[in-house]
């Protein structure tokens, strides 16, 4: 390639390249493989669509990947407005578009299957382009990156965009050693400014002392000081927010704060209403702005409070041109459906220039706020964090409206890492001079919080990566068993590992050396060897004792998880360890096997969930009492109730307990150790108290060497030993087999290396079993939703009540819980993590809207406490199911026609109306 590639491609452009962008591309130009970390908006991605034209203008082939479709489906537009519909494709799980195209966008599980699948479409692959790459380190997703990364041929030229984060080197080293060389281009300065600032009521304030900021970073510094302004008004406003608080006065004894100043404080404490923030925003010229807030419903909230506001942030010219924009969008849709989706409403805050952004509204209705926010119609989006995680929506201001959000099982404050990328948004390059982030004080939020988190600009990067079911299998199938723990070996996991036991590994060698000149000592000390023995001997004694109490007490809590998983409601047992000791009556048995807490009321009324740490020897039911159907053990009442008739029964607690049962006295290995040592001469012999402190010493250090060894071992070992356990189980369940002297794939082996989901072996075990036969397709849809649904709430668990769906579908129901029952036990015998439980959530619903039922009526079904499903997350489920249904349609085609056929039956009888609509 000649050099006057780069500047054609700068020709065409309208804007100068920065440094690192001329960096990069000069570097792909030059053969050589680049990863570019930059800030979210300073334009990174021109070095990949370098890329592309590199292809185009060599007749190779170039692959653009990204995260999520959304994304895709924008960059694919993007390239295709540039280069044209006949040379860019694009490949999501259910979208296929002139697939054979020379540049494809694809997000990066597609990419990922061909490869295990050896594509003919990876025929004259030059470059490929990992938008994003920082996804890697994602818990659930992140080891496609990793994967798409070891198994790329060595000649493909690798373009890695990744968000700024702190480790950048280290993971450009890891690339250079398993790609060859990288060039590693790292740019910290954002083209457009950022400015931070609080708002305080309705008071906006500078977070940094702006002064002092420029003259800092006019001499390269990076002091930062907060604004003396700020700080004294939020002290105010925090003293003023304490003197409404209750409370009593030191003169006179009398309480405070109370009455009509409560309602006052009430106001003090909370941000002023959110139409006002906009509002307020519009005035500073602050708009377009994007609010963060992490939920949903609050997203919603926001909304309506605008629409009952008078703000207004379009002119008539700009409301008719939205509302043509968003008639196209809707054009599809029925009129009962749009009535159902509550459209005038949402048609009215677009006229007016408000919207909101989240997963549970429709794909169409997100994709046309998106195109309105970027055409700078609509000035106001109140989103969940989702959009910050990829699509290119920048808007001049992003509001922060709390520094804490919920992460599906707690409430967590915002780390430096998620902050940078929700304020990366801020600031729209060519159109802004400077962005900025705005956070609203409420009481509690102090400056230097905010301050640390907009001070600390990276994050690192962790490996996520770890083999599972269809990646052992291709592994295995590809590379052998060698050359599979050899690819695991090179993975950026493993590199971290290794690197992380560095220092441990010196610790160990430096103990072993000290080992030695100890052993020495003592020998020379003892007049022999033969006291150094003894020495091991003793130790080996203590270990071994120490080892069957663990044992004991791991066989003890064991019973007791299996005694408090079997109680039933209704069951008096006695709690005879931790504040709860006496007799506690069952009143909510446990769901969870894993790790049992059924909850209880003990006879001083107090009402919780207890598990095995509050057990001293064995769980006996010592009786069993009627405990009413609408019992209320949560208020204070009903738990004393409860607790009146279990002190009032007949049962009573066991006086005394058994006497806890001694393993060291039966066990022949700590007899025998015992004996050597009685014998030994040193046993008996008088020593020196210089020789019993060395012998101390020696054993404290060996049993600290042994320890870190085993944990260098460990972690250095640990995806391989993950690996092997892997296979180990895959043989025992006939998808691994002995095949001409090696480790190979069964038939079943090769369906499971097709089934790319997080339940890829209950679903080929399912295949195997025969459990989809004999459904219709509306049933094996439901069926096969129960493998990919994850319930936000409680409609969790096995049991089906109440709904509607027929017994073939009860009967396979019963059957996945069988076989994922059999595979946890496998799994739990292999020693490996366990597989997700089926979820049958989603099962009627499904079945009701591949039946044919209407969105109203399906949308109510799915959701819960009586508020309809999201439609979104409708459209969501209903695409995995499609995506599942396809999966099992190619992997039954051959061996099961009439499995295949059905599931062709279910993808259509799912993919109609608002699922099909929503492409």
């Amino acid at each position: 390639m000649t050099s006057s590639e780069f500047d054609s491609f700068t020709a065409a452009l309208d804007f100068t390249l920065d440094p690192f962008q001329v960096r990069g591309c000069r570097a792909l130009e030059e053969g050589r493989g680049v990863l570019v970390c930059a800030p979210t908006g300073a334009g990174k991605t021109v070095v990949g669509e370098f890329a592309v034209h590199l292809a185009l203008a060599g007749g190779t082939k170039c692959f653009y990947t990204t995260p999520i479709k959304a994304l895709s489906n924008q960059k694919h537009a993007e390239l295709t407005a540039r280069y044209g519909a006949h040379n860019v494709g694009l490949l999501t799980g259910d979208t296929s578009i002139n697939s054979s195209a020379p540049v494809v966008v694809m997000t990066t599980e597609v990419l990922r299957n061909m490869l295990y699948a050896d594509s003919p479409t990876l025929d004259a692959l030059s470059h490929v382009v990992m938008d994003e790459v920082h996804y890697l380190a994602d818990r659930f997703r992140g080891a496609v990156w990793e994967e798409v990364i070891l198994h790329l041929p060595q000649d493909v030229r690798l373009v890695s965009l990744s968000a700024t984060v702190s480790n950048a080197e280290e993971f450009g080293a890891w690339i250079t050693e398993v790609r060859g060389h990288t060039e590693v281009i790292v740019d910290e300065h954002r083209p457009v400014p950022l400015w931070q600032h609080m708002l305080v009521g309705r008071k906006l304030f500078d977070l940094f002392d702006t002064k002092a900021l420029r003259a800092a970073q006019d001499e390269g510094q990076k002091n930062l000081v907060l604004d003396a302004d700020l700080v004294r008004y939020v002290k105010q406003r925090e003293a003023l927010d304490r003197s409404f608080e209750p409370g009593i006065n030191s003169r006179t004894g009398r309480r405070t704060g109370s009455g009509n100043r409560q309602g006052r404080g009430q106001q003090v404490r909370r941000p002023i209403p959110r139409p006002d923030v906009i509002a307020l925003l519009d005035a500073e010229g602050l708009l377009p702005a994007i609010t963060f807030v992490f939920s949903r419903s609050g997203c919603e909230q926001a909304l309506t409070q605008c629409l009952r506001s008078p703000v207004v942030l379009t002119t008539a010219e700009q409301a008719d041109e939205i509302g043509r924009i968003v008639d196209k969008h809707v054009a599809e849709f029925s009129p009962a459906d749009l009535d159902l989706l509550g459209y005038e409403e949402w048609r009215a805050a677009l006229l007016r220039g408000f919207a909101a952004h989240h997963a549970g509204m429709l794909p169409a209705f997100r994709h046309t706020v998106e195109e309105l926010f970027v055409k700078g119609l609509v000035r106001a989006v109140f989103a969940t964090e989702t959009l910050a995680l990829g699509i290119n929506m920048p808007a001049r201001t992003v509001v922060l409206e709390r520094l804490v959000k919920y992460n599906g099982e707690s409430h967590v404050e915002l780390t430096p890492g998620e902050y940078t990328q929700l304020t990366g948004r801020a600031g729209r390059r060519g159109i802004d001079i400077e962005g900025h982030a705005v956070v609203l004080w409420q009481s509690g939020v102090r400056p230097q919080e905010v301050a640390g988190l907009a001070g600390a600009r990276t994050f690192p990067l962790v490996s996520s990566f770890s083999p599972g079911y269809n990646m052992s299998i291709n592994l295995l199938d590809r590379l052998g068993r060698e050359g599979a723990e050899r690819l695991l070996e090179a993975s950026f996991a493993q590199f971290q590992a290794d690197r992380s036991v560095v220092g441990l590994a010196k610790r160990v060698e430096r103990g072993e050396k000290e080992l030695v000149s100890l052993g020495a000592q003592i020998t020379e000390a003892a007049g022999g060897a033969d006291y150094l023995e003894y020495v091991r001997l003793r130790e080996a004694v203590r270990a071994r004792e120490r080892s069957l109490r663990r044992a004991d007490l791991a066989d003890r809590r064991d019973g007791a998880a299996t005694a408090l998983a079997e109680l039933r409601r209704g069951d008096v047992i006695a709690v005879t360890g931790g504040r709860r000791r006496g007799l506690a009556l069952v009143v909510e048995p446990s769901g969870d096997r894993r790790d049992p807490k059924p909850v209880v009321v003990t006879e001083g009324s107090w009402s919780g969930r207890v598990g095995t740490a509050d057990f001293v020897g064995e769980i006996q039911v010592l009786g069993t009492l009627r405990v009413p159907k609408n019992a209320d053990y949560r208020s204070g009442r009903g738990k004393r109730d409860l607790a009146s008739t279990l002190r009032n029964s007949t049962i009573s607690a066991p006086r005394q307990q058994a006497k806890a049962h001694r393993p060291a006295a039966s066990d022949t290995q700590l007899a025998d150790l015992r004996a050597r040592m009685r014998s030994h001469p040193a046993h008996t012999g008088r020593r020196a108290p210089e020789l019993d402190r060395l012998a101390e010493r020696y054993a404290r250090l060996e049993r600290e060497v042994t320890a870190s060894a085993a944990t260098v071992r460990a972690t250095t070992s640990s995806l391989a030993v993950t690996f092997e356990r892997i296979v180990a189980l895959l043989s025992d369940r006939g998808y691994v087999a002995q095949i001409d002297g090696a480790a190979g794939l069964t038939e079943a082996g090769h369906r499971l290396a097709r089934v790319y989901s997080e339940s890829d072996l209950l679903v080929c075990e399912c295949i195997e079993d025969g459990v989809f036969d004999g459904i219709d397709p509306a049933g094996l849809a439901a069926v096969v939703s129960a493998l990919v649904f994850e319930s936000r709430g409680e409609r969790g668990g096995m049991l089906l009540t109440g709904e509607k769906v027929p017994g073939a579908v009860r009967s396979a129901l019963r059957d996945i819980a069988d076989r994922w029952t059999d595979i946890v036990a496998a799994e739990a015998a292999h020693r490996l993590e366990p597989s997700r439980e089926p979820d049958i959530g989603f099962v009627a619903p499904m079945y009701q809207w591949a039946a044919g039922g209407t969105l109203a009526a399906v949308l109510l079904a799915a959701g819960e406490r009586g508020r309809p499903l999201p439609a979104g997350d409708f459209v969501r489920w209903c695409r995995q199911v499609i995506d599942l249904l396809d999966q099992i349609k190619q992997t039954s085609f051959e061996t099961r026609p009439g499995l295949a056929t059905v599931a062709t039956a279910a993808i259509a009888a799912v993919r109609r109306g608002v699922v099909a609509e929503s492409g």
